[in-house]
């Protein structure tokens, strides 16, 4: 992939953060232009020579806001202009952000040190932390419907600063207000951003147990005697890391467990331990064993049909961090601190789970992976796949993709890979104008079972060329696959297309590394290729049919199918 372009607007100089951006190795490799330092209105709305993948636009509050240099100087500036002042800003913005995929305002901290008072400063509206924090309200209230315009946190990189954030010689002599750590704190959010937004966050912890979990070996010394909680600070240390990871799980990210133990022990030990923050039911997985740590890693991902990519593996050993590292790259295995008082300042500094919105899916991630394990046992048992089928009462609702859904789906949309025909990777919004073209149709499909609901996992979009229905999207989750959810998606693109009198469905399959089995399906299902092996075209006189064991609903043009 080539390097991003990105565009620097600011009131200062922002070279040593772009010298910050362009070196840091982590992915995306980027490439920036600044603007002349000083002229960020007359940046903001003159007109763009080319479009640019991202924008920073940082700025100093007291050169945004005459208003605010008044109160800072204690020269009768006044709240109301202060935050008409912020709503100038932002309605450039909101107009720049027309010609750039994604923009990243910093929110305001004070660039040069001023005399205030410290009693005033909180105390009075026109005091100096008390008009700020207001006028920063302002700003990401102005900012928050815009969905490519992201308002970031640059409190916490002064705080990441080692000595202090500021550099007086430095902001005399070259007009930069703050000290290099600010920029690579600022770096590693922005890269973590643009991860994000381009679909790449990491998705799943694995953990190790004895002294990653918990303080103390379970099998020496039994569960009742693990450090985690109570009124001791390893064990508190320990508690707050696994809130920590609870508070991930609630955003979507998958935890498991790869750990060197009897299976029985430590499973009563997160079963039983009074203290225990993360139970049984909080994780998607576990290989518990005393097997190699890489290859269950990789059995795990597997069973969770995830990519190694999505992976950041956790472990209190620095040679079993070693030996994943080594052998299985694509996975993020942070260095660790030795100190399991560290344990929860490690975790949130980790900078590879920003994902642009949460959905209802991912509150409720691993129960749909505990009911998926019910599901693969279940068909262990019957063994026949038609009549496992048949006792999970499937549902599948085709809704429209855009209004609550719209979120999720551009989650699928930037995630899913192997059952993905297209693989279209596109921004918000570039989406919503692709929606809101001539001709086009677009369906979410949620599923659900007798065993539990897997929510939104499929969508399908169509597009009307003359009279042939061109399937531009068709992809479905990897957690439902197997289960004829692709089979009824066809079903709904024909019958729509019979509906509006098309003449034909035509999919056009476009290879990529990891999409094969979506070729694999298509070649399996009985649409005739045409026009080569990666076209398939399905003539509406003849009726795809819908599979036995699927109940399906559609929104819109019909109530049941």
């Amino acid at each position: 992939m080539p390097p991003l372009s990105g565009l620097l607007v600011s009131s200062f100089n922002l070279g040593n953060f772009s010298r910050c951006l362009e070196s840091d190795e982590a992915w995306p490799i980027v490439q920036c232009t600044s603007t002349p330092f000083g002229q960020v209105m007359a940046s903001l709305l003159s007109p763009a020579d080319q479009r640019s993948d991202f924008a920073v636009v940082w700025t100093s509050p007291d050169q945004i806001s005459p208003a605010f240099k008044e109160c800072l100087e204690h020269r009768g500036g006044s709240v109301e202009r202060a935050l008409a002042d912020v709503d100038e800003f932002t309605g450039a913005v909101r107009q720049f952000a027309e010609r750039v995929d994604h923009v990243f305002v910093p929110a305001w901290v004070p660039t040069v040190e001023v005399p205030t008072s410290t009693l005033t400063a909180m105390r009075e509206r026109t005091g100096s932390s008390s008009l700020l924090l207001e006028m920063n309200g302002r700003l990401a209230a102005n900012l928050r419907q815009v969905a490519n315009v992201h308002v970031l946190d640059a409190a916490k990189w002064m705080e990441a600063a080692a000595g202090s954030p500021r550099d007086p010689k430095l902001w005399y002599l070259a007009k930069v207000p703050f000290a290099n750590d600010v920029f690579v704190a600022a770096t590693r959010d922005i890269k973590s951003c643009l991860s994000g937004l381009h679909g790449k966050a990491r998705r799943l912890v694995v953990l190790d147990l004895d002294d990653t979990m918990w303080g103390g070996l379970v099998g020496d010394v039994g569960w009742e005697k693990l450090r985690i909680g109570g009124h001791d600070a390893i064990g508190e240390a320990y508690a707050d890391f696994q809130r920590g990871l609870k508070a991930l799980a609630r955003r979507g990210v998958i935890l498991a467990v790869v750990s060197k133990n009897e299976e029985a022990v430590a499973l009563e030990a997160i079963d039983r331990h009074p203290e225990m923050v993360l139970r049984r039911e909080d994780f998607a997985g576990w290989r518990i064993n005393r097997q190699d740590k890489a290859a269950n890693i990789v059995d795990l991902v597997h069973e969770l049909r995830l990519g190694l990519d999505a992976v950041v593996f956790i472990d209190d050993s620095p040679a079993e961090r070693a030996r994943v590292r080594e052998s299985l790259p694509e996975v993020l295995v942070p260095e660790w601190p030795s100190d399991g008082l560290l344990y929860p300042r490690a975790l949130a500094a980790l900078r590879c789970f920003d994902q642009p919105a949460s959905t209802a899916e991912d509150a409720h991630r691993v129960s749909m992976y505990n009911a998926e394990r019910s599901r693969s046992e279940l068909l262990a048992r019957i063994g026949s796949v038609d009549e496992w089928l048949s006792t999970l009462d499937l549902k599948v609702a085709a809704e429209d993709a855009g209004g609550q859904n719209f979120a999720r789906v551009l989650q699928l949309l930037n995630k899913t890979n192997q059952m993905n025909l297209a693989t279209r990777r596109m921004t918000e919004p570039e989406f919503r104008a692709w929606l809101a073209g001539p001709d086009r149709k677009s369906w979410c499909f949620r599923v659900s079972d007798r065993l539990g609901d897997s929510g939104i996992t499929g969508l399908l979009s169509i597009e009307e060329v003359g009279r042939v229905a061109e399937v531009r999207d068709f992809l479905l989750s990897c957690r439902v696959m197997g289960r004829k959810i692709e089979e009824t998606m066809l079903h709904v693109a024909v019958d729509y297309a019979r509906s509006r009198g098309l003449r034909e469905v035509r999919l056009a399959y476009e290879p990529t590394p990891r999409n094969q089995p979506c070729l694999d399906f298509l070649k399996r299902v009985g649409f005739p290729a045409s026009d080569g092996d990666y076209v398939y075209i399905w003539p509406t006189d003849r009726e795809y049919p819908l599979p036995g064991a699927v109940e399906c609903s559609v929104q819109a043009w019909k109530e049941v199918v």
